[in-house]
């Protein structure tokens, strides 16, 4: 029997790991919400187009692409707790880069490094802890992963609603020059804010142990009983010792037996649980989770909420997340990852039907005034648009004003442009917002700067010829901004939806994503996994707005729902249960299968 005093200190021990854990997920969450606060003032005061706020928005992701191509090459090389360290310094250093930002190249360059660290972040904290904790506690600890990550999301929001009110304060003792001097400095503080997590991280890493299964693999098995110790009573820590060994043993014998082949995601009875890791990564990110999070205020905005309301609906939003993630913790171990993700996509479709449908209603009242728009194109094809009450009576037709319900102040424009084929969409401009910049369309920012970057937006277009072709407006639609009770429905299904999330794929995504890999390519099978599911989320957040745009927001919520339909038949049909088993257990599963 282990000492009182053995069973503190592990105890201790373990409380650590899972500050550690929830520090990382604290990060990894105020990577991916702070967006979501600091958009709205950033779309007022940028001058960026459409296409670039999407690219900013997106400019996380595919730093998340980037990093977790190679996170599980350095979590093997260097070490998990090297590798923690080096992601929440890279974090700490986006943040200066961002906020004393001027212009799309180094906003985007910040945002690229914040990308990098939170894809490190999403590769080798959930590692480190389904590597260091007991079986019994796996669960709980990949659940404070995911519960600090929804804290920082909410924590972003929050601190976006102060400025929201802080901006509403003075709207209408300055001028609107003024005010979009203010609303340019909210931003900026928005992400200084966001900085102490980073500090926090890295300091609380340097704490931890190594992982002891990265040790064994190493050979240092001594070092390996040691960090096993530091969290297990010694029989625990032992036992799993002798596991790793008696694994270890096995592959080489069934290595030798079949010629030295090497153990590789090939292998077949390594297949099956890649394959579907990859299928759940690629369908969590799919039911449009990260890019509700990055555009909710707008969602909100666009629903018919005021800009303070919509800052509101956004706090409640990431309020909901975080306590239904309390909720899916209490749950993992108890009623298992499948009943979970099962009902988590469930109710996640129900919600995405009821928000696209509420958002088609009002749509489809669009009007497309793309003839009063082409008409202001000048000789050199550029356009500065501005979109206020006396600019919506002279571009809507009398019928839409006498009968189709318009109210002046109470519209959006959003127009779609091509230059030879690149198209591109401005962001949505309200007639009632006073402190906006004007709307710039011109070539230098509509056009791609490289032959690469203009293979990848549209391989059928001569970039040469799109330089001096004239500028097209494809659609200019203009459409009401529906009443605040419509806005509260959209909050209400969005709610939803963030609830079921929580609950389900929340929780389970990283425990299936730990879990499902064998020890020997865990690392690397996860970093595959993962940098599909962030190029999914990448090209999702990079199509967002310019889809929206030219089809609305139900096309985008009807879209997700699709995906989701198959990620509840994935879960239902394919995924076995792994509550309650060691690593070594859930390997043998698949083993045998």
């Amino acid at each position: 029997m282990p000492s009182s005093a053995d069973l503190s200190h592990t105890n201790t021990y373990n409380r650590l790991l899972l500050l550690v854990a929830g520090l990382g997920g604290l990060l990894y969450g105020v990577d991916v919400g702070i967006i979501g606060g600091a958009l709205p003032y950033l779309e007022a005061t940028s001058g960026l187009n459409a296409s670039q706020l999407s690219i900013i928005v997106a400019a996380v992701l595919l730093g998340s692409v980037i990093s977790t191509l190679f996170a599980g090459l350095l979590a093997d090389w260097l070490g998990r707790k090297p590798l923690m360290v080096i992601s929440g310094a890279i974090f700490v250093l986006s943040i200066p880069v961002i906020a004393l930002s001027h212009g799309f190249a180094p906003l985007f360059f910040g945002r690229l490094l914040q990308g990098v660290s939170g894809g490190l972040v999403g590769i080798v904290v959930p590692l480190y802890l389904a590597e260091c904790l007991s079986a019994q506690d796996r669960g709980k600890g990949t659940g404070a992963f995911q519960w600090l990550l929804t804290l920082g999301v909410f924590s972003a929001a929050v601190i976006g609603i102060y400025y929201s009110y802080r901006v509403a304060a003075i709207t209408a003792s300055i001028s609107p020059a003024a005010l979009l001097g203010v609303k340019d400095q909210a931003w900026r503080r928005i992400f200084w804010m966001s900085m102490p997590p980073g500090i926090l991280f890295v300091g609380g890493s340097l704490f931890v142990a190594e992982s002891p299964r990265w040790l064994f693999r190493r050979g240092r098995k001594q070092l390996a009983l040691s960090a096993l110790l530091r969290s297990r009573s010694t029989e625990q820590a032992t036992l799993e010792l002798e596991e790793m060994e008696q694994t270890s043993l096995s592959a080489e014998n069934k290595s030798f037996a079949k010629s030295g082949i090497k153990d590789s995601l090939l292998r077949r009875k390594y297949v099956l649980p890649f394959l579907l890791a990859c299928v759940i990564l690629f369908c969590n990110t799919a039911t449009g989770i990260n890019s509700i999070i990055g555009y909710n205020t707008d969602i909100l905005l666009q629903s018919g909420l005021s800009d303070l309301y919509a800052h509101w609906g956004y706090v409640l939003f990431t309020f909901t997340n975080f306590l239904m993630t309390i909720v899916g913790m209490t749950l993992v171990d108890r009623k298992g990852r499948k009943f979970l993700f099962i009902l988590g996509t469930s109710g996640i479709i129900v919600c995405l039907l009821f928000v696209g449908a509420l958002f088609l209603r009002t749509e489809k009242n669009r009007v497309d005034v793309r003839g009063a728009i082409q008409a202001t194109v000048g000789p050199e094809q550029n356009l500065l648009l501005h979109f206020d009450q006396a600019d919506a009576q002279r571009l809507l037709p009398a019928s839409a004003l006498s009968g189709g319900g318009f109210q002046v102040d109470r519209l959006s424009m959003t127009v779609i442009y091509t230059y030879g084929g690149f198209t591109a969409a401005t962001r949505a401009m309200r007639s009632g917002d006073a402190g906006e910049a004007p709307v710039a369309i011109d070539r230098q920012s509509s056009l791609p700067s490289s032959k690469v970057e203009a293979f990848f937006r549209n391989p059928l277009v001569d970039l040469n010829a799109a330089r001096t072709a004239p500028l097209t407006i494809e659609h200019a639609y203009i459409g009401p901004v529906p009443d605040a009770v419509h806005g509260w429905l959209v909050a209400l299904g969005l709610y939803g939806f963030v609830a079921f999330y929580a609950l389900g794929p929340g929780v389970c995504v990283w425990l299936a994503l730990s879990e499902l890999m064998p020890t020997r390519i865990r690392s690397n099978g996860m970093s595959i996994a993962l940098v599909i599911n962030q190029m999914v989320s990448t090209t999702l957040a990079a199509i967002f707005l310019p889809v929206v745009g030219k089809y609305g927001y139900s096309m985008m919520f009807f879209l997700f729902c699709g995906f989701t339909v198959i990620y509840l038949c994935t879960a239902a049909f394919f995924l076995p249960e792994t509550k309650g088993k060691t690593l070594e257990e859930i390997e043998a599963y698949f083993e045998a299968a």
